[in-house]
């Protein structure tokens, strides 16, 4: 029986394992290798004449404005790469590779230690504590055993305001150029040569910037500022917020028990479809359809939208569904600061809770609640 024959699931019936969603997924997950190169020179292209602009124009507020737009392509780039890291991109293996590279490089991206990262670590063990560090919250305990600074610094993540922030020095300066033996225990040759493939990068695109700055009579600072800080700081803040909202929401559970996590099927529960207007998921090359991504991350990009469509309509009540406004995410900031890991529920910093428990008294099993 295909995928599209299969009767919707009753809202309270455990889910089926993950080979059987990914059976309904797998039809609709073929790649295509021209459609990949192809989004792969537009965004390019766009991202060049971007840059371009920002570096030649003269008027402060318009190189502004092509900086905070090249930083918009920088992102869309990282999800052409992000798919390419999955080999979900083209049907070849070592073009996505390459590719991958080359489209990590505007974020400065090493591609082999956002692979361990994200493939091996985030989507083998999502919002596992003590496993998957994207975004995982504190418990009371540990948040009152920090230094002061190391506090101000946890709030100031969580305020709503710095998801920027919290990328550039938690997940990219820690644990991706150059990390330490402590944070990546591992060590490989790919990683070396990955780390200095982006900081040849950074280089020669700050170089080149400046050099049209001298030969155009500009203000170097300037020139600086709009053609290479600005991209990264509006990319690094977009990609902190988009990993923000994938996976923290008041019905979206954390776990500390390995066993309690996956008897919860993860891949299913434990992401946010987060709805836009405007056609913005579709700027974002539809990596808000997060669920479909989990579930199977052989999906590419492009078919994403026909997949998170086929889970929600088999899997009602199991996917959280959110449509994005500035209210829901100041809430959601309000309220998601720390976790209670046995009772499976947002708290303050004072340990008291803001969202519903997600543990079933009777079972001890995680269900999903509506707050």
């Amino acid at each position: 029986m295909s995928a599209t024959t299969l009767h919707a699931m009753p809202p309270d019936a455990p889910l089926p394992h993950r080979k059987v969603i990914r059976s309904w997924t797998t039809p609709l997950s073929s790649r295509s290798t021209w459609r990949a190169l192809l989004l792969s020179a537009f965004d390019l292209g766009l991202l060049t004449f971007a840059l371009a602009a920002a570096a030649w124009l003269q008027a402060p507020l318009a190189k502004l404005v092509c900086g905070l737009v090249a930083g918009l392509v920088i992102g869309r780039l990282f999800i052409l790469g992000h798919d390419a890291c999955h080999q979900s991109f083209t049907v070849h293996r070592r073009l996505n590779s390459w590719l991958g590279r080359l489209l990590f490089l505007p974020s400065l991206t090493p591609y082999s230690l956002w692979s361990v990262g994200h493939n091996v670590v985030h989507h083998g063990y999502t919002n596992l504590k003590d496993f998957d560090f994207v975004w995982q919250p504190l418990s009371l305990q540990e948040f009152d055993a920090l230094s002061p600074w190391r506090q101000r610094l946890e709030r100031i993540y969580r305020s709503g305001w710095a998801p920027g922030l919290y990328y550039v020095i938690e997940m990219w300066w820690k644990r991706m150029y150059f990390p330490s033996k402590k944070q990546m225990p591992t060590r490989r040759a790919s990683f070396v040569w990955d780390g200095l493939l982006v900081t040849g990068a950074a280089v020669l695109w700050l170089g080149a910037m400046l050099w049209i700055a001298g030969a155009t009579g500009q203000s170097l600072p300037l020139q600086a500022l709009t053609t290479f800080v600005v991209p990264l700081v509006s990319w690094m803040t977009l990609i902190g917020f988009v990993v923000y909202v994938h996976h923290t929401h008041v019905d979206v559970a954390w776990y500390q028990d390995k066993a309690a996590w996956a008897a919860a099927q993860p891949f299913v529960t434990t992401t946010v479809h987060l709805k836009f207007g405007c056609g913005f998921g579709s700027v974002l090359h539809h990596i808000m359809e997060h669920t479909a991504h989990h579930v199977d991350m052989s999906v590419p990009l492009y078919r994403l939208k026909g997949v998170q469509q086929l889970l929600e309509d088999k899997l009602p009540g199991h996917i959280v569904i959110q449509k994005f406004s500035l209210g829901w995410y100041r809430e959601t900031a309000r309220r998601c600061k720390l976790y209670d890991y046995e009772r499976r529920c947002w708290t303050d910093y004072s340990g008291q809770p803001t969202s519903a428990s997600l543990v079933a008294p009777d079972a001890g099993e995680a269900l999903t609640c509506r707050a």
